[in-house]
């Protein structure tokens, strides 16, 4: 993405910028000289990275005014702005999670009308149809397994309606739209605890509690056969530069092709931590989401000669000392005084 825009000179808007991705997707910006406004509901001392480099702002973006504020003068607009979890936060904030509709379309509104050259929408692999993930050998999800639509309750539907909006705020307003499917993106600086944390986050914390407090045993939601394809942050946030900079209009995937049970993944941890191998006790009432979902990246090769590359051992080796030093340092502020 350029630093500045040809129309007006105007910043890069990133929203959920004191998120997981849009931290580390500010960072690359920053590295790259471009002027940003990185935009988050929190406060800024809530936000899990924050850079002085950039314009740091808290706004409510489920407020029109919000959004308005926001779009002024921007060149461009990265949009993650979301109200998202891991599979147990989903399934319980549907609601919530549809809401931020309220956000996609005010904020697609906001940048038509300030004049905003291109709009990066951040969608999900939860618009896929819950029939084509129904067992752990499902083929790989391309993107036009999106219609007819059957997406994830709540989550998925909310991603599939904004996708749409950006469609045709494209046809009917010539507002340059362009949308990534994340799959599963895990990495250092994201949410390891509280229920927001996705499967890789949630693994290593479990892995290291067990590692530091001599625990013999973990609990997995799930039989451990649930099959995964996880996408390090570091190739999310080089595709969504990718796809937002690109000419292809419509949704691409952003995921790894790599393929791995639960039960493959807490192994792979395992010996990075130097632990186990940990007894696993199996939670088959807790939620565990589809039964098997998986990258097709045909489409991204074809478009952008690009696909991630990194090896899931390889993004766990920098996650999981991460994580394990934020479990650490809990564990330290819990002990007597």
């Amino acid at each position: 993405m350029p630093a500045q825009s040809e129309r007006s000179g105007g910043p890069v808007l990133v929203t959920g910028a004191g998120g997981f991705i849009g931290g580390h997707l500010v960072a690359a910006l920053l590295a790259r000289g471009a002027v940003v406004r990185a935009v988050d509901v929190r406060p800024t001392q809530g936000w899990h990275q924050c850079f002085p480099a950039a314009q740091n702002v808290q706004l409510d973006l489920s407020l029109a005014e919000g959004c308005v504020a926001a779009a002024d003068s921007v060149a461009e607009v990265l949009h993650l702005a979301a109200d998202m979890g891991g599979v147990g936060f989903l399934g319980s904030h549907r609601a919530d999670c549809m809401v931020s509709t309220l956000i996609d379309t005010q904020l697609l509104i906001a940048a038509r009308d300030a004049g905003v050259r291109r709009f990066f929408f951040a969608s999900s692999a939860c618009v896929y149809p819950l029939s084509a993930q129904a067992t752990a050998d499902a083929r790989p999800l391309a993107e036009g397994d999106a219609y007819p639509a059957d997406p994830e309750d709540g989550y998925g539907w909310a991603k599939l309606f904004s996708e749409r909006m950006c469609r045709h705020f494209r046809e009917d307003h010539g507002l340059e739209t362009r949308v990534a499917r994340y799959h599963n993106i895990y990495g250092p600086w994201g949410a390891w605890s509280g229920g927001r944390e996705k499967a890789p986050a949630a693994i290593c914390r479990k892995v290291a509690q067990a590692a530091l407090t001599g625990a013999g045993e973990i609990e997995l939601w799930g039989d451990g056969h649930q099959v995964r394809t996880f996408t390090f942050i570091d190739d999310c946030v080089e595709g969504t530069q990718l796809v937002a900079d690109g000419a292809f209009p419509d949704p691409v995937n952003i995921g790894s092709a790599e393929r791995v049970t639960i039960d493959e993944l807490v192994t792979i941890v395992e010996e990075l931590a130097g632990v186990g191998p940990l007894q696993r006790r199996y939670r088959t009432d807790a939620p565990q989401g589809v039964r098997g979902r998986s990258s097709d990246n045909a489409l991204v090769r074809e478009r952008y000669d690009w696909e991630p590359t990194t090896r899931l051992r390889d993004g766990l080796a920098r996650t999981y000392p991460w994580v394990r030093d934020q479990v650490e340092a809990e564990l330290r502020a819990a002990r007597p005084a």
